[in-house]
Order: C-alpha cells, then structure tokens, then sequence
C-alpha cells in the first residue's frame, strides 16, 4: 500500500475510531449519579457473604473472579511476549550487535548517600508490598497493586548498583518458574469449587473472621498467587530491557 493510502487509512480509523469513543462517552450517566443496580447490591452483601471489608477484592477475587483470571493471563502472555522479541538473537552479543542510532548519553554514578538510601529503602518497600497483597481482603490493595510494589525492589537494587548486581539478586530462571506459579495458582484455585462439588472458582474455603487477615476464603489465597506472578512479572520485563540496552545495544555492558 502506498503512503496516501496509509494515510487515509489511518485517518478513516481514527475518525472511526472517536466517533464510537465519544458515542459511548454521550451514553454515560452524569458525574455523580451512579445509575446502580449491581454496586449497590454489592455493598449491601460483599460483606456477609465474603467477610472482606474491602468490597472491590471481593468483585475481582470472588464475584467476578473468572473475568479477573483472564486479566492475569493477559499480564502473563504480555510478560512472554515481550520477554520473547527482547530475547539475545544469534547475531548479538555482549561486546557488538546492533549499533545505537542515539546518541550515548553519559548520566553520573549515584552518589555514596543516594546508594545508601536507596539500599534503605528496599526492605521498607518489601514489606509494605506484603502488606499490601495480604491484606488486599481488608483494605484497598491485593495481589496487582502489591506485586507492582514487589516488582520495584529489584529496581532500587539496580540503581543502588548495577546491571550486575541486579542479575545476581533477581535470577531470571527463577522469575519465571515464580510467574508460572503465580498464574497457575490462581487457574488451579478455581479447581476447588468443582472438588467440592460446586462450581469453578467458587469461594469454598473457610471465610474467618471478618476483619482478620485469614479472612475472606479464597479471595485470599488468589490474591497471594496474583501478586507474586505480577511481581515476578514486571521483574521479567525490567530484566529483559535492561538486558538489551545494557550488555547489547551498548555494548558491553555499563551503566
């Protein structure tokens, strides 16, 4: 297809495109004005029913967990693709491959204190990302806002040092093994219900004592597996570029 047509293509798209978009903006209700049912219904029950305080992981975890599983396979085939087209190719190496059509920019080394207190702050970070998935049952979070929270105490680790140092701490074949898990856990808790005798990702675990941490049956344990194939996930995906613009495109390596 020549350029013009390119164009005119795109253009009609885009036009396309917007007039949906904004059709579908004219059909929203006023700010302000939820039009209900459902969220109303949900207030009412999510917590007698799932004994979670926190009513938005009991709709993603439990009443429409089947839906939150498929978004979790998004993430993770997102994850392998990427990790896939970032993959070394037979031609590239550590110390050639492709040249860098932009221009290297040289950024200064950290200093002593902002690598000390970058160092300080991963185990705080660490544990407030547990927190954050383990208690996603009670109060705004789970196992997508804490494993981001995860995922960003490898980073601190490479800016705190280097590209080195980050491989040694974060092993890639490890990673991967912990995102398989992760969204395998959250597919092979759904086979529960239909052990039980009820059906796929039914909440039959025992549901606690609302407002403790064991709380909330398996909304609970989906959130566990979900925040560690999200952390595992984002760490997959630092390390696949941080591998190509450090040790391929700039050869050899180097901050």
């Amino acid at each position: 297809m020549k350029r013009s047509g390119r164009i005119a293509f795109f253009l009609l798209s885009v036009t396309g495109f917007f007039a949906v978009y904004l059709w579908g903006l004219l059909g929203l209700s006023p700010f302000g004005h939820y039009p209900g049912p459902y969220g109303d219904v949900i207030n009412k029950v999510a917590v007698y029913e799932r004994h979670a305080t926190d009513v938005v992981s009991a709709v993603n975890f439990d009443y429409r967990a089947f839906d939150t599983l498929g978004e979790e396979f998004i993430l993770f085939i997102s994850v392998v693709g990427a990790t896939l087209l970032l993959r070394r190719q037979k031609g590239e190496t550590e110390d050639g491959g492709a040249e860098d059509e932009t221009p290297e920019r040289n950024a200064p080394s950290p200093s002593d204190a902002a690598r000390a207190f970058t160092l300080a702050l991963i185990g705080p970070l660490v544990l407030f990302g547990l927190y954050i998935v383990s208690h996603g049952q009670l109060t705004p979070g789970g196992g997508f806002q804490g494993g981001v929270i995860l995922a960003t105490a490898p980073l601190l680790i490479y800016l705190a040092g280097d590209f080195e140092t980050f491989k040694k701490v974060t092993s890639h074949t490890l990673m991967e093994v912990a995102e398989a898990l992760g969204a395998g856990g959250f597919l092979l808790i759904g086979f529960l219900g239909l052990i039980l005798g009820g059906h796929y990702l039914q909440n039959v675990l025992p549901l606690g004592k609302t407002g403790e941490v064991n709380s909330s049956g398996v909304i609970l344990a989906i959130s566990l597996a979900t925040g560690l194939e999200v952390a595992a996930g984002f760490v997959l995906l630092l390390y696949g570029f941080l591998e190509q613009t450090l040790e391929i495109r700039l050869k050899g390596g180097g901050r």
